[in-house]
């Protein structure tokens, strides 16, 4: 609870608290006022008349009736207790007869008896209202008495507590201070209450903590450190550019001067959007910075080709967004940029000769291929013998192993296409009925094997598709082979044609189990497989396919339910 709120409770009770101590004294007082009052307007008074009654009666002068009437009617306004009035009126009557009989004695006994009632009417109500006053005194001493309590508790609690809840942070942040003034910069004030001095410890405990860094820094430190960081820096055999937030250059290493053929005194200090002017390696260096920053901290991007070391070299550049957390504050802050530059020449030129490997074999391998099913086709026709059930079905086996074969070793060939680069399209206007029903013909026989029926949509006035017919048809062929591969027996493989913003766009649907969540991204990278399936294959149709499409311009991806099929959708440029 914040001090203000405290202080503002505390006296604000005290307040309260005295405010209603008057309000129970006045009210107590007023009521002893009015029971006092009462005592003496109404039976005082009628005393006082009573008496001058009776010393009227003693006299013998000539005004006694006259002082008598004024008295007794001063008595008959002065009516207030019970069966006073009744006792009046009799009075009244043996007064009138006392006037008629001409001061007749006879009725003055009767008289001094109606007036002695009188006064002992009014004596004992007179002790009755005492009675009730003392009453009133004792329940006003009560209250009075409790609330005064209550005040001096809260007070004294408030006295006890207050001034401790405030001198002691106070007394404890002053020792501090002391502390901190004497070059202790490890003290730290610890308030864990969430009030003024909460907020007043932090602030404190920063200052401690920045003061103590900056005495635990100095310049000889300092520039250790920094001699150390540039030695590490120049040793490193990959290049290396810093910049800071605004991407000025702070450091830079010796393979990078060599690489970018700028001399040290060029780099440092100089803006990177400046250098990038003059130079078309720093430009290609910084041009997606800001695209790097966005995607988290850390990008990789597609190997550079530089000529370095008097040959062309490959380097893979990787883009470092430093951020701090400054000392005693939450949020992270940029400070600057690393761009790293590796050297992956070695694996490059091993990978071009994986690649120049996988196509020599792969084209090798067809020769042979070709004349293990040229001869099972005389095998299979029987123009050299007929064959018994158990060698055709060896024929068969031996078939269906060299289709595979075939369809791996072409898959390779367009593999080494794809990593070497070299895709070689020939894109011209085609009729896009045309590729998918070359596609479907393709593989009509696998469609049969397992009942499966096509479902094919498209309008009549579809345009053509700038495309390279032999490529899109091997995409097709190969997801419409997927489809049926995946899907049950006796089902249906939605496959459509239409357009949208300007393309055309392919659609094949099977109704088989689908893909989970998680395989979705992967289901294009190369060799991938689902895991747990059982179907043959060799993980490269789908990147391959990928591959083929973005080349010409296109894109491909898939939409798939788990436990309900999935659709492969291609998007190609229009003929307009």
């Amino acid at each position: 609870m914040k001090i203000k709120t405290k202080l503002t409770l505390g006296v604000g009770l005290l307040f309260l608290l005295i405010i209603l101590l008057g309000v129970v004294g006045a009210k107590y007082i007023n009521a002893l006022k009015s029971d006092t009052e009462n005592i003496l307007v109404a039976n005082y008074k009628t005393l006082e008349y009573t008496r001058n009654m009776l010393s009227a009666l003693e006299e013998t002068s000539p005004n006694v009736i006259d002082k008598f009437e004024v008295n007794l009617q001063k008595q008959e306004k002065n009516v207030t207790e019970i069966g006073e009035k009744e006792t009046t009126q009799e009075l009244r009557t043996y007064f009138n007869q006392y006037k008629t009989n001409k001061y007749t004695s006879s009725v003055l006994p009767f008289i001094r008896k109606d007036i002695f009632k009188i006064m002992e009417m009014n004596m004992q109500a007179i002790q009755r209202k005492v009675g009730l006053a003392k009453e009133t005194a004792n329940t006003a001493t009560y209250w009075i008495a409790i609330t005064a309590t209550l005040c001096f508790l809260i007070a004294f609690t408030l006295l006890i507590n207050l001034p401790s809840n405030i001198a002691d942070p106070i007394k404890e942040l002053t020792e501090s201070i002391k502390q901190i003034a004497d070059k202790k910069y490890s003290k730290r004030v610890h308030f864990e209450s969430h009030n003024e001095f909460g907020d007043l410890a932090k602030s404190f405990n920063t200052m401690a903590q920045k003061l103590e860094e900056y005495n635990n820094s100095n310049l000889a430190k300092i520039t250790m450190e920094k001699k150390r960081i540039e030695t590490l820096i120049n040793n490193m055999h990959d290049p290396v550019i810093g910049l800071d937030e605004n991407l000025k250059v702070i450091f830079v290493n010796d393979e990078a001067i060599k690489v970018t053929g700028l001399k040290q005194q060029e780099f440092m200090g100089h803006s990177a959007q400046e250098l990038a002017v003059r130079n078309d390696l720093v430009r290609l260096l910084i041009q997606d910075l800001m695209i790097a920053e966005s995607s988290g901290g850390k990008e990789k991007t597609k190997p550079l080709k530089i000529y370095a070391d008097g040959k062309e070299s490959y380097f893979e550049k990787e883009t470092l967004h430093i951020s701090i957390v400054p000392t005693g504050e939450k949020s992270k802050i940029l400070i600057g940029h690393v761009i790293i530059l590796r050297n992956v020449t070695e694996y490059k030129e091993l990978d071009f000769a994986k690649t120049n490997f996988i196509a020599t074999v792969s084209h090798e391998f067809k020769t042979p291929i070709s004349s293990i099913k040229m001869s099972l086709q005389l095998l299979d026709n029987g123009q050299i013998g007929k064959l018994n059930e158990e060698q055709k079905n060896l024929v068969e086996s031996i078939k269906d192993d060299a289709n595979r074969l075939l369809k791996i070793t072409g898959e390779l060939l367009n593999m080494t296409q794809v990593e070497s680069g070299n895709i070689q399209l020939s894109i011209i206007p085609v009729d896009p009925k045309e590729i998918i029903l070359y596609a479907i013909s393709a593989i009509k026989t696998q469609a049969e094997q397992k009942q499966i029926k096509f479902e094919i949509n498209y309008p009549d006035d579809l345009p053509k598709v700038q495309a390279d017919s032999e490529k899109t048809t091997w995409v097709l062929t190969n997801l419409i082979s997927n489809a049926i591969r995946y899907s049950y027996e006796n089902s249906i493989i939605f496959i459509s044609i239409s357009t949208e913003n300007k393309e055309v766009k392919f659609s094949v649907k099977d109704t088989g189990q689908g893909i989970s969540p998680q395989y979705k991204d992967k289901i294009f990278d190369r060799y991938f497989r689902v895991p747990g399936t059982k179907k043959e294959g060799t993980g490269l149709g789908l990147s391959i396919s990928k591959e083929f499409i973005e080349a010409q311009g296109g894109h491909i991806h898939i939409d798939s339910e788990f436990g309900a099929g999935s659709t492969f959708t291609v998007m190609l440029n229009s003929v307009t």
